[in-house]
C-alpha cells in the first residue's frame, strides 16, 4: 500500500513549511492528514479508485488531489515546492527530540548546520553554547535527543512492523503451496521495537513459495530469491525475510527463530543435562530425531508446558512452565471495550456515532470516548459546559444503540499542583474518569510523582493514562517514581493504563508485571483519535501478554455492570 509513502510526504511538507515559518493551520492540516493516512486500515489506492478519498478524516478536496497526483505520477508538486531551499538532511534534524523548527533554523543560520554530522561536531566543539536561547541544559537535551533518535533508527516500531507482516502473512496464506506460515523473532514476541523481520513458512514447493513472496504487491526491491529463502524491501522501507523449511522441522525452526537468545540458551542447557540436543531442525536423542514438527514437541520432551512466545525472555517463564504455573495470558477476545479515545469535539476526527459503530463491528460491548479537559488548549479541550453537552449527546445516542453502551467520560488534565482540571461536581456526572499529565514534563521526579499521586487519591479518578509520558524514539519518559504510583493505585483502587497507541505502549511490559504483582488493575486502551487507530488494541494485548497479564488483571475484560461497579467503588471509599 502507498499509505506510508503518502503519509511520509505530507509529514515532510509540514516540516518544510514549519521550518520556513509557514501558516500554522496548513502545517497542522498536513500533519493531521499524514497521521490519519498512516493509520488507515484500507489501501489508499482502492479508496482513490472508488472516489472515497474525501471520506478520510482530515482529507478535503485539495489533499485528495495531491494523493491522486502521487498515485498517478509518483510525485506531489506541492512537496517539490515546499522542499525548495531545504535539504532532506535538514528535515531529518527536526525528527530529533529537543530540536524544533526554530532551533533548526537558528543552527542553520548561525552555524551552517544542515545535517546530523554537522550538529554532532558542533556539540563536541562547544559551538552551540551561547547561541540565543541555547544554554548548557538545552545542549544536554539535544545530545540525549540525538542518542534517542539514533536508537530509533536501528529498530522498527512494532506499530509499523506488525500490520505490514500481518498483511503479508494473510496474503501468503492464500498460496496453495503453503501449509503453515508464522512471523518469528522479536515481532512474534511482541517487543515494542523489532530488529530483523523474519517470517517462517512450510509447504510443498519452496521455490514457488519464495516467488509468491518476492512478487507480492508492495515489494519495492528484491534482495534475494532462492529455493528456500527470499528477502525484500517493501514500500514502508522495511526489509523482510522469508524462510521455507521442511514440514517436520517447522515447529523446531519456529521455536529457534522466535527466540529470545537468552530463552533458547537456557532451554538448551536443560536439554543438554537430560541428554537431548535442540536445533532449528528438531530435538534429538543422540542421532535420533524425536520431535520438531510442532513447537510443543520441544517443550513437552523437556517436561514443561508450551510457553507463549511473548513470555520467552528468560525472566522466570521456563521455571513456571516446569512447575505448571504459567499464567493464562489475556487474549484479544477477552476485551469487551476500549476505554480511551477522542472524538471530533476535541482533537479526534470522528463523531461519537462513528466510533461506536466501529467498536460494535469489533465485537465490543462498550466504548469510552474521553475527550480532553479545558486546560489542554492545543487539543481543543472542553469547558464544563461543553462536557455537559457531550453527556446529553451520549445519553441520546445510547437510547438508539442496541446491546452496546457509550460511557460518559473525560481525559482530565493533572495540573501542576496535582489538582484536577474539572471540579468534582462535573466528574460525578461521568461513568469513568481518566487523568493524565500533558504539561510540566521537566519538573523533577519528586514533583511529578507528587502530582500523580495526588490525582490518584481523587475519589473520582479511575484510570491514570500513559503513566510515564514517553513517546518511543521521540520523547523520553518524564522522571517519575513509578513504584510510588503503583503503591498509591493499589491503595486506592485506581487502574493504570497500558496505552496501545503505537508510539506510546505505556505502561511497558516490565511495569505491567510490577502492577500485576501489586494487585493494581490495568486498562488496555488505544487512545484513538480516529476509528482506524482502534486496531492498535492488538498491540496493547501483545504488550500485556509480555507483562504476564491475565484477563482478571484488566478492567476492560469486565462486563459493563462490573466495570461500572469498579468505578463506583472508589467513589464510595
Amino acid at each position: 500500500m502507498k499509505n506510508h509513502e503518502i503519509a511520509l510526504l505530507f509529514e515532510r511538507i509540514a516540516n518544510a513549511l514549519e521550518l520556513k515559518g509557514g501558516n500554522t493551520y496548513r502545517i497542522n492540516s498536513y500533519r493531521n492528514a499524514a497521521r490519519t493516512i498512516r493509520d488507515l486500515t484500507e489501501d489508499i489506492e482502492v479508496l482513490a479508485r472508488e472516489g472515497r478519498l474525501e471520506d478520510i478524516p482530515g482529507v478535503g478536496e485539495g489533499m485528495a488531489g495531491k494523493i491522486s497526483e502521487y498515485i498517478a505520477t509518483g510525485k506531489i508538486s506541492k512537496y517539490e515546492e515546499a522542499m525548495k531551499g531545504v535539504s532532506e538532511e535538514t528535515i531529518t534534524l527536526m525528527q530529533i527530540p529537543g530540536l524544533g523548527p526554530k532551533t533548526v533554523a537558528l543552527l542553520n543560520e548561525k552555524l551552517s548546520i544542515s545535517n546530523l554530522a554537522d550538529l554532532e561536531k558542533a556539540i563536541q566543539e562547544g559551538r552551540l553554547n551561547g547561541l540565543p536561547g541555547i544554554g548548557g541544559k538545552k545542549v544536554e537535551n539535544i545530545s540525549r535527543g540525538i542518542e534517542l533518535f539514533k536508537k530509533s533508527q536501528q529498530r522498527i516500531p512494532i506499530g509499523t512492523a506488525y500490520p505490514i507482516v500481518k498483511g503479508i502473512v494473510e496474503v501468503l496464506k492464500r498460496d496453495s503451496h503453503i501449509t503453515d506460515i508464522q512471523p518469528a523473532g522479536s515481532l512474534r514476541r511482541m517487543k515494542e521495537t523489532v530488529g530483523d523481520i523474519d517470517i517462517l513458512a512450510t509447504g510443498t514447493n519452496g521455490k514457488d513459495i519464495i516467488q509468491s513472496f518476492v512478487n507480492m504487491r508492495g515489494v519495492t526491491r528484491i534482495l534475494a530469491a532462492g529455493d528456500t529463502k527470499g528477502s525484500v524491501h517493501v514500500e514502508e522501507g522495511v526489509q523482510i525475510d522469508l524462510r521455507v523449511v521442511q514440514e517436520d522441522e517447522f515447529g523446531s525452526a519456529l521455536q529457534y527463530f522466535t527466540g529470545s537468545k537468552e530463552h533458547n540458551i537456557h532451554l538448551r542447557e536443560i536439554a543438554k543435562k537430560r541428554g537431548y540436543k535442540i536445533s532449528e531442525y528438531g530435538i534429538f536423542k543422540g542421532d535420533k530425531k524425536i520431535g520438531g514438527r510442532r513447537e510443543e514437541d520441544i517443550y513437552k520432551t523437556l517436561s514443561m508446558d508450551w510457553i507463549p512466545p511473548e513470555l520467552r525472555e528468560n525472566t522466570g517463564e521456563i521455571e513456571a512452565a516446569q512447575e505448571g504455573k504459567l499464567p493464562r495470558l489475556i487474549e484479544l477476545s477477552d476485551i469487551k471495550g476500549d476505554l480511551h479515545g477522542h472524538s471530533n469535539r476535541t482533537d479526534g476526527t470522528n463523531t461519537f456515532e462513528e466510533m461506536a459503530e466501529r467498536a460494535m463491528k469489533m465485537g465490543y460491548k462498550y466504548l469510552v470516548v474521553s475527550d480532553h479537559s479545558k486546560s489542554l488548549h492545543v487539543a481543543n479541550g472542553l469547558t464544563e459546559e461543553e462536557l455537559f453537552e457531550e453527556i446529553e449527546e451520549i445519553d441520546k445516542l445510547n437510547k438508539k444503540l442496541k446491546g452496546f453502551t457509550l460511557l460518559k467520560a473525560t481525559e482530565v488534565d493533572i495540573m501542576s499542583d496535582g489538582s484536577i482540571d474539572f471540579p468534582d461536581t462535573a466528574l460525578e456526572k461521568l461513568d469513568i474518569v481518566i487523568a493524565s499529565i500533558h504539561s510540566g514534563f521537566k519538573q523533577g521526579k519528586k514533583k511529578i510523582t507528587e502530582r500523580m499521586v495526588a490525582a490518584i487519591h481523587n475519589p473520582y479518578v479511575n484510570i491514570i493514562a500513559h503513566p510515564t509520558g514517553r513517546l518511543i524514539g521521540k520523547r523520553e519518559a518524564y522522571e517519575i517514581d513509578l513504584d510510588k504510583v503503583i503503591e498509591a493505585c493499589a491503595g486506592t483502587g485506581t487502574a493504570l493504563e497500558l496505552n496501545c497507541y503505537y508510539d506510546r505502549l505505556d505502561l511497558d511490559d516490565s511495569n505491567c508485571r510490577k502492577a500485576k504483582d501489586a494487585g493494581v488493575m490495568i486498562s488496555i486502551s488505544t487512545d484513538s483519535h480516529n476509528v482506524d487507530q482502534m486496531w492498535m488494541m492488538e498491540l496493547g494485548v501483545g504488550i500485556a501478554r509480555r507483562g504476564w497479564l491475565e484477563a482478571r488483571n484488566v478492567i476492560n475484560t469486565l462486563s459493563l455492570d462490573d466495570l461500572k461497579a469498579f468505578c463506583k467503588k472508589k467513589r464510595k471509599g
